[in-house]
């Protein structure tokens, strides 16, 4: 009997990120893991997260692991891509927030400069979720980093025009992010390629939960935009990210039950975020990672 495969319009657009070891994202040409449909020509893959000071609110079973080099984002991004395979580093600006260090542009600056040299994998690099501070500090660290092609994020609906300016002038990448809601990161992608921001170089963000907390509110917008994206909608074709990782260590389970259950709780997250189109999950814990990236080869492989 004829296997009956469904033919779409478009694909996905492939987005290039880094320098010295680029890697692409994108490509899709249906539905995710498909066989015959989706030809998977670009893996996903998966980013660990580092952060510009010692995160005070992770639990002992996930700081465990890197242990002083959580000190040292330049010595926790290398322990990242050499001991656990991370394919991407994602540096997360913590310490700039008004109520947390207040960290300056410039000592910003020196840290990206620092993790720059210490890997070569590229970057995807964000604030601390304080508008009026990102804006300054990441408008500099584009510039610091300009010529790498990173990723930089994150672009909201209020607040896109500094760092869309940035990364246009720098050339780097842009994460447009909406709250879970598939008509505004249309209308967000719309405004940011009006600024003259090339279409294939935006990655869609659309706000997170974790298992048990959203997830498949989230799951199923990232669906439909993938769906709208191979049906031909340009401004819905992007790539897609997830921070499922941060997700799912802020559970009450993951902090307070058995030593393996946060790890479980970010497999079971990241896993569900793979199937419904993400390009790159940002994880945590190095269990988690290897376990979602034998599964990425698994499910590319079918494919």
């Amino acid at each position: 009997m004829e296997r009956l495969t469904e033919k779409w319009q478009d694909k996905i657009s492939e987005v290039v990120i880094g320098s010295k070891k680029p890697i692409k994202i994108g490509g899709e040409t249906g539905v995710c893991f498909i066989d015959s449909e989706d030809k998977c020509p670009n893996s996903p893959k998966v980013a660990m997260e580092v952060w510009d000071m010692e995160p005070e609110t992770w639990p002992d079973v996930l700081k465990s692991n890197f242990k002083n080099a959580l000190k040292d984002p330049s010595e926790w991004a290398k322990m990242c891509v050499e001991k656990f395979s991370a394919d991407l580093i994602c540096l997360r600006f913590a310490s700039i927030h008004p109520d947390s260090k207040n960290t300056s542009s410039r000592e910003a600056g020196k840290t990206l400069e620092k993790v720059l040299k210490a890997v070569s994998v590229p970057l995807v690099v964000i604030g601390s979720s304080s508008p009026e501070k990102d804006n300054e500090v990441m408008a500099h660290c584009a510039n610091v980093a300009k010529g790498e092609n990173c990723l930089f994020g994150v672009a909201t609906q209020e607040n896109y025009k500094t760092l869309t300016a940035a990364c246009l002038s720098a050339g780097h990448s842009i994460i447009s992010e909406a709250p879970i809601d598939i008509n505004i990161a249309k209308q967000l992608n719309i405004l940011i390629c009006d600024m003259q921001f090339p279409l294939d170089k935006i990655v869609i963000h659309h706000a997170t939960g974790a298992l048990g907390y959203g997830l498949e509110y989230t799951y199923s917008i990232m669906e439909r935009t993938r769906l709208a994206g191979i049906s031909g909608d340009k401004m819905l074709s992007m790539p897609m990210i997830s921070f499922a990782g941060q997700e799912a260590w802020r559970t009450k389970e993951a902090k307070t039950c058995a030593k393996d259950t946060g790890v479980l709780w970010e497999i079971a997250t990241c896993s569900a975020y793979l199937n419904s189109g993400a390009d790159i999950l940002v994880m945590n814990h190095p269990k988690a990672v290897e376990e979602i990236k034998k599964a990425i080869n698994q499910l590319c492989s079918k494919s």
